[in-house]
């Protein structure tokens, strides 16, 4: 049973598959216009929101770091520009949005630096202690359990390691939080449909945003699973949210 709401928003409410699988179906539909409806439907805010984010790990330095969620490793590749660690792995459930991320990687030439896995949040499969760093940029939303998959980055985060966590929340200013939901509950999933095909992949992204615990709220839970020196930074009235926590 689902500790959170969230984790019972699904892609597609008429399937039989785990939100797990349901996910990984709705980005491999996706995956071929992703980045492009990233910038679009952010007119492309969301790129400064990855480096601002990222730069929450300057002052430590890291030299090897885990992205969950990389998608098509936006974040593992600004990470390398901004941070120049040794070691970058992302790990995904998508293999359709992996094999993007691939193609840029090779574009610049980082395979040795960044490597690219199908892997799940829940199940990481590296050793207690492994990583200076973790990121995740709008992938929490999309575990199927949450406390699982934040106990798991916890796991095979250093001591002294620290975690940021970039995700969609909603604006709290009465004007602004308006103009926000019709936006979300309107314009985003037709565009989504219009040039991806697939309606339902944004109507989640909706579904899950409204869901989510947000806020303290989500502190409390980096703290239930382990985490100290737990902080948050809001960005661009609200729409979204830095998390940070150390181990």
């Amino acid at each position: 049973m689902a500790k959170f709401a969230h984790d019972e928003i699904v892609p597609f409410k008429d399937s039989e598959l785990a939100k797990k699988e349901q996910v990984a179906d709705m980005f491999n539909n996706i995956a071929h216009r992703y980045d492009f409806l990233n910038r679009f439907l952010s007119v492309g805010i969301d790129v400064g929101w990855r480096k601002t984010a990222i730069k929450e790990l300057k002052k430590l330095a890291p030299k090897t770091i885990l992205d969950v969620a990389t998608g098509t490793a936006d974040v593992a590749l600004l990470t390398q520009e901004i941070l120049h660690p040794d070691q970058i792995i992302g790990i995904d459930i998508s293999e359709g949005m992996l094999n993007f991320g691939r193609e840029k990687i090779k574009a610049r030439g980082l395979e040795n630096i960044i490597q690219l896995h199908t892997g799940d949040s829940e199940n990481i499969r590296f050793e207690n202690d492994y990583f200076d760093a973790i990121t995740v940029a709008f992938g929490v939303r999309n575990f199927q359990d949450l406390s699982k998959g934040l106990k798991e980055m916890y796991r095979v985060l250093k001591p002294g390691g620290k975690a940021v966590i970039l995700e969609f929340s909603k604006p709290s200013s009465a004007g602004f939080k308006q103009l926000y939901q019709f936006y979300m509950n309107y314009i985003t999933p037709s565009i989504g449909k219009v040039f991806s095909k697939n309606k339902d992949a944004y109507q989640y992204l909706n579904d899950s945003v409204q869901a989510f615990p947000e806020g303290n709220q989500f502190l409390n839970i980096l703290n239930e699973a382990g985490f100290t020196q737990t902080y948050l930074k809001k960005l661009s009235f609200g729409i979204c949210t830095i998390y940070c926590g150390s181990k």
